[in-house]
């Protein structure tokens, strides 16, 4: 919905439109090691993806509003395109675990240091590597939702087959309810994947099902809908319309370049190359 080509879809996804660099498989784009000799594909797929042509849609705002309301705990995205945010989510709520444009390292190995998105976007030199995720500080946090307890599990948009990602989806306590919002009915039950360790996943249709729902449509439709049952459906149209209106009008473009800024001041170590996180530690590889 904000415009972003997905990775898995035929023929139009990001992986579809890489096949004329010649990867040995799909995921090798990420991979250091592969970026290190050949980094042409990711530059291509950064070209399409890079922060500040893209707004988020309702379906980040509604991550928003229920962050507003004191109702979301924790979000974990896969999605690398800091949009969420953008949309204002607390980076201390968010796990972006498959790296995000926000911070960039550089690669030469007498530096190494975090760069922030907007840092980098004029002055970068060097050759940086593709997101990387998730960080060291948050590398804890994928356990983080044991012994948590929660209302409700949101999935929206995706495929959960990656893993340990996909895996998230069991590691709430058994009694918690979850929806799925996707095109269609995902991460259902696999033995395989529950001998591996990777949980039983959900279970929408059998005479056993007792806590998943699945509906199916596009996020940004599911939310609405989801908004409108709660009462918030007015109240989440006017954010995305005063959030939009302010991006489209400039008043956005700061937050786009660095994001992190209207969390305050407990965030400049991220925008701040010159002042390394941890003291002496190395920075998030």
């Amino acid at each position: 919905a904000a415009g972003i080509p997905d990775f898995r879809s035929p023929g139009t996804g990001l992986y579809a439109n890489l096949q004329s660099y010649d990867l040995p498989y799909p995921e090798a784009i990420f991979e250091i090691s592969f970026f290190k000799q050949h980094p042409e594909p990711f530059f291509a797929l950064a070209r399409e993806l890079y922060p500040g042509q893209f707004k988020p849609t309702v379906c980040h705002y509604f991550m928003r509003l229920l962050q507003d309301k004191g109702l979301l705990l924790r979000c974990y995205t896969q999605n690398i395109d800091t949009l969420e945010r953008v949309a204002g989510l607390d980076p201390e709520r968010l796990v972006e675990a498959h790296g995000t444009f926000f911070t960039s390292h550089c690669l030469r190995p007498s530096c190494r240091r975090p760069y922030s998105l907007g840092w980098m976007k004029g002055r970068g030199p060097g050759l940086w590597g593709p997101p990387q995720g998730p960080p060291t500080p948050q590398a804890g946090r994928w356990d983080g939702c044991r012994g948590l307890l929660f209302d409700l599990l949101i999935i929206m948009g995706t495929s959960l087959q990656v893993q340990p990602f996909a895996s998230l989806v069991s590691r709430v306590p058994v009694n918690t309810p979850r929806l799925l919002i996707n095109k269609e009915k995902t991460g259902q039950s696999d033995p395989l994947m529950s001998l591996m360790g990777f949980g039983c996943g959900m279970d929408f249709d059998s005479e056993k099902a007792y806590r998943d729902v699945a509906w199916l449509g596009d996020c940004d439709t599911g939310c609405l809908a989801l908004a409108e049952l709660l009462g918030w459906k007015e109240e989440l149209q006017e954010l995305v319309r005063r959030e939009h209106a302010a991006i489209d009008a400039g008043a956005g473009d700061k937050d786009r370049e660095d994001p992190g800024k209207r969390q305050g001041d407990k965030d400049k170590d991220r925008r701040d190359p010159e002042k390394p996180r941890g003291g002496n530690k190395d920075p998030p590889q």
